[in-house]
């Protein structure tokens, strides 16, 4: 291994590196350059002035980095999801690089490297005669010199515009004129470039600039740095290269673009058409120069001559692999990936402008540490691909799964159908949108949530003190009125028997859990009808719900809202459920948690907060304990994991071809969406893989689900609220002498159902209710029967006391036809002591009378 210390030799054949920008190092260079100059009419004064001219010091800067997206492993270790970079670059420490690539790099380049002081003086005034010449283009430079010509190119490079059409040729640019400049800017670049060598070796230790130069040096292409180079060209690390292959890898940094061995076909092309050092010649013209990097070697004795004729004699072999970037590299991940990556493209915490955090991304080197949990994410994708096809009718039918931790807003995993591709295609099958994000990060346009959306008209509910055990007349009604009048809106009419209920039903009267429990539409209405509209959107707004696009939910109010029509992001959905199973904490929904530097310096991540109290504690826990009956029972009880674990859950369908599932624990919330992205065929009782299309919705959510429980756990939720589970009494108005429609319509006013039942026997006239049942209380929203009269009854005369004529008498002339006295009455002093029907009471006149004495 090279010596880590300076020899005496060293210092004082390194002059100029120990006096510095003296004016013994302006001198010594003067009159090394000025015969040079003269060739170009420059005097010594002037060629003196013109070094001291010159700036002075270089600031090394971080070369460019890929960037990498990590994920947590199931045993908690650190997974590569994804790379991406401008330069294939992979920086190593000194100890990570093999001896004998040092011993390859400078015996080839720099023999006297650790004994020079930054520059060879003779050999850069003969580079310097064969540039004015025209005859050469050999740079005679240092291993220090080559290091401050690449780090000018680095500089040059990170200055260019990533978004220019001339891009590719403003980074030839940079490269020509650090390297090719001729004549007397040749000489200025020269010049520079001996002083700054000569200021790094007093700032700098002869292993740190050493490094610094493997590290940013180009070995062809887009790959730079000697690590890249060895796993690029061999498959291996810089740690292990062999004396071939590095030898090898220091024949190509001398002359990338040409000794590179990923060409097959040859690196370039002679006047007659004949390709050169390709694979058929055997990399001719990189063995060439590999044999003499190992000729160097064996006369500097760092190796011995049996090393010597292996090498030379082995052939150029290259095992390539082709590094892979971007998300298509994450797999089953790669939706999550970009998610991830959107947020790094689109939050100022990573610049101002768009353009500077695309660059940081692809030249940063940043480390970016996220919330996804393969724990998690690998079932749930497994179920994914088991169930649902990637293009299953080239009509646009899609699905996507998000679980999210409760009370910290962290994003575990994100899955979808569809296979991954930033390459436009027609294959409707690929893609690069993310289904289960918005507009901002995911360019999706978000999806019809259907009935989960009913979730803030029952927190509205609650909110406004009403019970979920209080009863309504759940039945669709053509005539139902609303109203928006917290956002300025009026009062409004909507036809709920134009949507029905799913499967067609009419409705019931019922209670607000068999409400929820059974997701029964027009029952939501009858609730929302007693709410408002608007303010059932601002319960959304407030738990992090926006349209997929940005907008506000109360930008438009209307009846049908509370049945989810607005296209919305299942993260958004997902994250609203997370609030209310943590007690009502809303968390800002982030994929990242931290981002580390190339520095090793972690940067401000993007706002986020917790905010307590977005619902109360008590609202929160009634509408768990009315969500745990759709899990329970109710629409959502096949996608129950049903693993010891409660959860609570809504389903939501939109027409016939949007569907989601929505569940969570305690500690991890998971919603799921199927349906189509694009059109509105229907997907109903169709099949695919085992499974109706609307049904694919509950395995996905289960499994991840399940997956989720299985690593987080959970508890019961806590105990619903005593008011807000209250069993509600109404007063049932008395219409008993009203006629039918009076009695109907002030019952239905009241919240009632109205049945009209037989006529009943009354000398009333047969449109007046005689009767009904209940009276007085009962539960709201119930059914009141009504009672009219026949017209045909009329009032038993009360007998009782009177002699047997008397009372025949009295009887026959109230029109009853049949009167029939016992045989006691035949007594000479009897009297009548009852009748039946009874005294006073209401009977048909066809109704015999029998009276008892």
């Amino acid at each position: 291994m090279p010596q880590k210390n300076r020899t005496v030799n060293g210092v004082l054949g390194g002059l100029l590196g120990v006096v510095g920008l003296s004016a013994v190092a302006g001198l010594l260079v003067t009159a090394s350059v000025t015969p040079v100059l003269a060739m170009t009419g420059v005097a010594g004064t002037q060629a003196l002035t013109l070094f001291e001219k010159l700036p002075e010091k270089l600031n090394p800067i971080t070369p460019m980095e890929q960037s990498t997206i990590y994920a947590t492993g199931p045993d908690g270790n650190e997974v590569v999801l994804a790379s991406f970079y401008e330069q294939n670059r992979v920086p190593v420490t000194y100890e990570q690089i093999a001896p004998v690539l040092y011993d390859a790099i400078l015996s080839s380049e720099d023999k006297n490297f650790y004994s020079h002081g930054g520059v060879n003086l003779g050999a850069t005034v003969s580079a310097v005669i064969d540039n004015l010449k025209g005859t050469s283009s050999r740079g005679a430079s240092t291993i220090s010199q080559q290091f401050v010509k690449n780090v000018l190119i680095q500089e040059c490079e990170q200055d260019v515009d990533t978004s220019s059409e001339t891009y590719s040729e403003d980074l030839q640019a940079c490269w020509e004129n650090a390297t090719q400049a001729k004549g007397t800017d040749g000489i200025e670049r020269k010049l520079q470039e001996m002083r700054y060598a000569i200021q790094i070796e007093k700032d700098y230790s002869k292993n740190d600039i050493l490094l610094g130069y493997l590290n940013i040096a180009n070995f062809g292409g887009t790959v730079y740095g000697i690590e890249a180079a060895a796993r690029y060209y061999f498959t291996t690390s810089a740690s292990k290269l062999t004396v071939a292959q590095a030898a090898t890898l220091a024949g190509i940094v001398q002359n990338p673009n040409t000794y590179r061995i990923d060409k097959v076909g040859g690196t370039y092309t002679d006047k007659a058409g004949v390709a050169h050092n390709s694979a058929e010649d055997g990399y001719a013209d990189t063995k060439d120069r590999r044999h003499y990097v190992l000729g160097r070697m064996l006369a500097n004795g760092k190796i011995t001559q049996a090393q010597y004729d292996e090498a030379d004699a082995s052939p150029i072999e290259p095992l390539i692999q082709q590094p892979t970037q971007g998300c298509a590299a994450a797999g089953h991940s790669a939706y999550f990936c970009q998610y991830a990556k959107s947020i790094v493209e689109n939050d100022e915490a990573f610049g101002t402008t768009p353009q500077e955090r695309r660059d940081l991304l692809r030249r940063g080197g940043l480390k970016i540490y996220t919330s996804l949990d393969l724990r998690i994410q690998q079932p749930a994708a497994q179920a994914m691909v088991e169930i649902v096809p990637s293009n299953f009718d080239n009509d646009n039918f899609g699905a996507a799964g998000v679980s999210i931790e409760v009370g910290t807003g962290r994003i575990l995993s994100i899955t979808q159908n569809t296979n991954f591709t930033e390459t436009p295609t027609e294959d409707l099958g690929q893609t690069s949108l993310v289904f289960a994000g918005d507009m901002k990060n995911g360019d999706s346009g978000g999806f019809q949530v259907g009935s989960t959306y009913k979730l803030f008209t029952l927190i509205d509910w609650l909110e406004k003190g009403h019970s979920v055990n209080e009863v309504l007349n759940g039945r669709v009604q053509t005539n139902m009125k609303f109203t928006a009048a917290a956002c300025g809106g009026g009062t409004m009419v909507a036809n709920t028997k134009e949507i029905g209920n799913f499967g067609g039903g009419q409705g019931s009267t019922d209670s607000v859990m068999n409400f929820t429990r059974n997701s029964l539409n027009s029952g939501y209405f009858a609730m929302a009808s007693k709410l408002d509209i608007c303010e059932i959107n601002k319960v959304a707004d407030r738990m992090g719900v926006t349209l997929a696009d940005g907008t506000k939910t109360t930008d438009e109010n209307v009846p049908y809202d509370v049945l989810g029509p607005k296209n919305i992001s299942p993260i958004a959905m997902a994250n609203a459920y997370a609030t209310v199973a943590s007690g009502g904490t809303y968390c800002t929904p982030r994929a990242i948690d931290r981002v580390v530097g190339p520095d090793g310096t972690e940067r401000q991540l993007p706002k986020t907060s917790c905010t307590p109290g977005v619902i109360s504690p008590e609202v929160a826990a009634t509408a768990a304990y009315a969500l745990q009956g759709v899990m329970n029972g109710g629409t959502g009880r096949t996608a129950n994991p049903y693993d010891g674990v409660p959860v609570i859950g809504k389903t939501g369908t939109h027409d016939r071809w949007s569907t989601m599932m929505i569940e969570s624990s305690t500690e991890v919330a998971t919603a799921v969406w199927a349906g189509r992205s694009k059109g509105h065929s229907n997907i109903f009782n169709v099949w695919a893989n085992g499974y109706r299309l609307n049904e694919m919705r509950y395995p996905l959510a289960k499994a991840a689900q399940a997956a989720a429980n299985a690593a987080y756990g959970g508890t019961a939720f806590p105990q619903p609220d005593n008011n807000l589970t209250r069993r509600v009494l109404t007063n049932v108005p008395d219409v008993v002498g009203k006629t039918i429609d009076e009695a109907t319509a002030e019952l239905q006013a009241a919240g009632f159902s109205v049945s009209v039942g037989a006529p009943a026997d009354s000398d009333k006239a047969t449109n007046i209710v005689v009767a009904q049942d209940p009276s007085g209380q009962t539960a709201g929203g119930g059914t009141v029967t009504i009672t009219p009269s026949n017209g045909q009854g009329t009032t038993v005369p009360d007998v009782a006391g009177k002699e047997p004529s008397d009372a025949q008498k009295q009887l026959l002339g109230a029109g009853f036809t049949s009167v029939d006295f016992g045989g006691s009455c035949a007594a000479p002093d009897a009297k009548v002591k009852a009748t039946e029907p009874a005294g006073g009471s209401a009977a048909n006149k066809s109704t015999k009378i029998s009276v008892s004495c």
